[in-house]
């Protein structure tokens, strides 16, 4: 029998405990800010385009933005680490398919998809474990698929955040690892996906953490890249 890694166990657990209140409490894309609503319409303009499969967003929490892509006409499904984030996405969107998986394995066949969105989920995965998360992330795609990652980055040096508190004040035992985007990028692009676009904003002056974030898109070649 083998065991989840501890930071999975971590993520889920912890995830599992706020659901509740992460649903009330995260924004609804509706409230994001304009360039980062007009990256998630640019990304799901440009999927169906490519017309090469359905989008798994990737740690997709109560669903809110796999729904929204569905809205704008995306065939998008969700998969999340805690079992009660499902429930909650489920139960929100009936309509949508939601299913507990993990993205450092996916139950997905190889170049299944024609997009990924990994929207805001893959901040709380240790740097050393960030390349077989890529990896997963270039097997699952199809040649030509779409990869749209966003989170918070660090601005110089890596930043590891162990919180203690968070979304109705329960405790939590994840902790985050912020890159800077640069260091990403590179990841991506040792994972085999050419960067497409790269958007970095500072944060809002009136946000609570004062945390740069960023969006990148990127690309699975048609043909492997050249060693």
């Amino acid at each position: 029998m083998t065991h989840a890694p501890s930071h999975l166990t971590a993520i889920r657990d912890s995830y599992d405990t706020v659901a509740a209140d992460y649903v009330q409490l995260v924004k609804s894309p509706a409230e994001l800010y304009p360039l980062s609503r007009a990256m998630l319409a640019a990304y799901a303009e440009a999927v169906p385009a490519a017309g090469l499969g359905p989008v798994a967003d990737l740690g997709c929490g109560p669903g809110k933005v796999t729904a929204h892509l569905a809205a704008l006409g995306v065939p998008a499904f969700g998969i999340d680490l805690s079992p009660k984030m499902i429930e909650l996405a489920r139960r929100a969107h009936p309509e949508l398919t939601f299913t507990v998986g993990s993205m450092t394995a996916l139950a997905l066949r190889d170049d299944e998809l024609g997009g990924i969105l990994a929207y805001y989920s893959t901040h709380h995965t240790p740097p050393e474990h960030l390349p077989a998360v890529y990896a997963e992330f270039h097997r699952t795609l199809a040649p030509g698929g779409l990869l749209m990652l966003a989170g918070h980055v660090a601005t110089d040096e890596p930043l590891r955040l162990s919180p203690t508190q968070a979304y109705g004040g329960h405790p939590v035992s994840y902790e985050s690892h912020l890159l800077p985007a640069e260091r990403i990028a590179e990841l991506l692009n040792r994972a085999g996906f050419v960067i497409t676009a790269r958007l970095v904003q500072e944060p809002d002056e009136g946000a609570s953490a004062k945390r740069a974030f960023a969006t990148i898109l990127a690309r699975k070649p048609e043909r492997p890249l050249a060693p």
